[in-house]
Order: structure tokens, then C-alpha cells, then sequence
């Protein structure tokens, strides 16, 4: 099995130790860090990201994964900044006014992560104005939402008013999740994507971005 396979094999398994080493290892001995990183980190998380969908895995499988593939990247990250390495892209995510359920919007954080994106997570209870100055300050490609209550789906809606109040709706894509949130209701409240699941919300927004 070459180094690349090992990584992404122990980081399926949440062995953060392991990868941590294997990509010091893969490093030293002078693979390229953007291939240690698309092949073995991100490919491994696409994998359990698969079987999650599957419900082949669960949450605390998807949880140990990513603090597997974090490990590695505190290694990767200082050599992929020496190569120039870019995200496909810059995603601002929170779960929105009056809802504090995170569980659900770190997955998706993580999945969107393992797709390759930089991810700024602004956490629970935010409200329309955090989300949109995030997105102004880091320059960010996507606004995605998470909701969890059916009295705190309509906040959504508010953060895509504030976007229009404020002339900024084209600039960003808008993206909504979360398990009241339906197609039709993102439909309703003008946001640019529904997805079902964590899996499905990173592969959308890596479509978004290659196209």
C-alpha cells in the first residue's frame, strides 16, 4: 500500500496520530504536499463522507475522521503555503439567530473543509449582519446556513433580506441545511441551494466553484 493510501486508510479510521505521521513522513520524503493533501487527507474524508450518506458511518465516526484529517493538515499546512497551494474556495457557515444546535453545521463545516475549502465558521446564534461582514472580511464565495428549529428557519430569510438591503444578494452564493429546511422553503425565502446532507452540501459547493 504507497504512503498516500495509508493516510487516507488511517484517517477513515480516526487514527490522528498515524496520519500525522505518515504525512511527516510522505513529506521528508519529498512527495508533493498538494498530492498529500487531495489524495490522501481529502480523499479519505470524501470516503467517509460517502459512507456517512450511507449510513455506513455515524456522527462519531465523521467526527474522529476530522480531527484525523486536522492533524494531518497542521503538518501539510506551512508546506502548502510554500507552494502556493489556494482553496477552490471561501465559505462563511453558522447556524442562524436564535438556534444553538451545532452538531449538524460542524459536519458539514468538515465536509466542506475535506472538499477543499477555507471554512469560517461563525458558530451558533448569528445573526444576518454577522454573517454578511464574515463574508465581506474574508472575501468568501458562499453563505451557507443551518437551522434546526422550525421557529428559526425564518432568520434565513432575514440574512438574505440584509444581503439585498445592504446591494450585496449577487455577490455571494447562498446555500441552506438543516432538517425542517426543505427544498421549497429555500425555494420560498430566495437562497440559491438546499442540500439534504453534509455530503451533498460539499459536493454542491464544489460544483458551485468549478463551474
Amino acid at each position: 500500500m504507497s504512503l498516500i493510501q495509508e493516510i487516507s486508510e488511517f484517517l477513515q479510521k480516526g487514527r490522528a496520530k498515524n496520519v500525522k505521521t505518515l504525512v511527516q513522513q510522505a513529506l521528508d520524503e519529498g512527495m508533493d504536499p498538494k498530492e498529500i493533501l487531495n489524495d490522501g487527507l481529502l480523499g479519505g474524508m470524501m470516503i467517509i463522507g460517502d459512507k456517512f450518506k450511507k449510513n455506513e458511518v455515524f456522527v462519531p465516526e465523521v467526527l474522529v475522521a476530522a480531527r484525523a484529517m486536522n492533524a494531518g493538515l497542521s503538518i501539510l499546512e506551512p508546506e502548502l503555503v510554500k507552494v502556493g497551494n489556494e482553496p477552490i474556495g471561501r465559505v462563511v457557515i453558522g447556524t442562524v439567530k436564535g438556534d444553538l444546535h451545532d452538531i449538524g453545521k460542524n459536519i458539514v463545516s468538515m465536509m466542506i473543509k475535506g472538499a477543499g475549502f477555507e471554512i469560517y465558521d461563525i458558530g451558533v446564534d448569528a445573526d444576518a449582519d454577522k454573517f454578511i461582514d464574515k463574508a465581506e472580511e474574508v472575501g468568501a464565495d458562499i453563505i451557507a446556513m443551518s437551522a434546526l428549529l422550525t421557529t428559526t428557519m425564518p432568520a434565513m430569510k432575514e440574512v438574505i433580506d440584509r444581503l439585498q438591503e445592504r446591494g450585496l444578494r449577487d455577490k455571494y452564493i447562498v446555500m441552506v441545511g438543516g432538517a425542517p429546511v426543505n427544498q421549497s422553503f429555500a425555494d420560498q425565502i430566495g437562497a440559491d441551494y438546499y442540500t439534504e446532507d453534509a455530503t451533498s452540501a460539499a459536493n454542491k459547493a464544489k460544483e458551485i466553484m468549478t463551474k
